[in-house]
């Protein structure tokens, strides 16, 4: 490393667990993080300020008011503008590591574009806040040999766990269904303290570091579950990988082939719903917005375009995307894209 870098990453160089050669290997790391909210906006700037070579950063959604209560290094005028997640979190993270090459995809991570996002990267961090996404990353992570590492945060309660294919098992051995809808606590039903989504992210990092610089005999082999309100923490360590699972050991990966998901799913803490359109494609925002000006509002930037109507709004996206604030109701949600952007 040359004297600049030493001097930048003297304290990771110096911590016995990494030492030089650990650093050297964090700096030649590319990682890719699925999702730029609370979670994955944390991880970014940790490992930005790690030293990581390549950020890959991807997020469908755009900044708004109640994101700034806990999602790291997003603005008051990134809110205003409704500036993309994805380029918000890049922005701040050229300004705090310019040696890292930053990949901004302002786009939803679905079966259609996981594969080549992820493709080439030494590490996967779970920054989303369904296990629909989850599920994905995992084929991805098992169908490429990536190793990534689960992370998950709702009102107080936190869990990581690191997953790495061929050796520990895999996100479906450990959750062989997703929680039913309604199971569980939601980030609109529970809220979230404003440190949880650093303190978890925080264990995520750590984990990730690890796994960087060579030190796989380190890592966590367990979940690590803990609420910060009730001070408690609990450490549930991995049984053997399920011979019958459906991904790792069958290898139907029925998330990564379209076969399982829904076209339209609730967004957590929001009262909206993100719609996908059947086939990938490009739309004509100038030419959309024509057709909305007549039906209410219109707000455009290079990134989306926006109508307010009573009682919704549509955040309508150039990959055909839509986030259809308002309601939760699937079905509704739907019925309003087709009526207003089309099958």
């Amino acid at each position: 490393m040359a004297d600049l870098d030493l001097e930048r990453y003297s304290r990771h160089v110096l911590f016995h667990g990494l030492g030089e050669e650990g650093q050297r290997r964090i700096m030649q790391s590319t990682v890719a993080v699925v999702g730029c909210g609370a979670l994955g906006s944390a991880q970014a700037e940790m490992l930005a300020r790690a030293g990581v070579a390549a950020l890959r950063v991807m997020d469908r959604d755009f900044v708004e008011w109640s994101n700034l209560q806990r999602q790291a290094l997003f603005t008051e005028a990134d809110a205003r503008q409704s500036v993309p997640k994805a380029i918000a979190l890049s922005r701040e993270l050229e300004r705090i590591n310019s040696r890292c090459q930053i990949l901004a995809r302002v786009e939803d991570f679905n079966p259609s574009t996981a594969e080549e996002f992820l493709a080439g990267a030494d590490l996967i961090l779970d920054g989303c806040d369904n296990f629909q996404t989850r599920y994905l990353i995992n084929d991805c992570a098992v169908v490429l040999g990536i190793p990534w590492i689960y992370g998950a945060c709702v009102g107080s309660y936190g869990a990581v766990a690191p997953l790495i294919p061929r050796d520990t098992p895999c996100l479906q051995c450990i959750f062989p269904e997703a929680p039913a809808v309604g199971e569980g606590p939601t980030c609109d039903t529970a809220g979230i303290v404003t440190p949880l989504p650093k303190c978890v992210a925080a264990v995520q990092v750590g984990e990730a570091l690890k796994i960087l610089s060579g030190s796989r005999g380190s890592v966590n082999r367990a979940l690590i579950a803990f609420d910060l309100w009730s001070n408690t923490w609990q450490r549930v360590a991995y049984s053997h990988r399920d011979p019958v699972c459906r991904c790792c050991a069958r290898g139907q990966f029925d998330f990564l082939r379209g076969k399982q998901g829904t076209e339209a799913v609730t967004l957590c803490g929001r009262n909206a719903v993100q719609v996908l359109p059947r086939r990938k494609q490009r739309l004509d925002l100038t030419l959309l917005q024509r057709r909305f000006s007549p039906l209410g509002s219109v707000t455009r930037s290079d990134h989306l375009l926006k109508l307010s109507i009573p009682d919704y709004e549509l955040a309508v996206f150039p990959d055909g995307r839509a986030i259809i604030r308002g309601t939760t109701d699937l079905s509704a949600a739907r019925s309003l894209y087709a009526r207003y952007v089309g099958e």
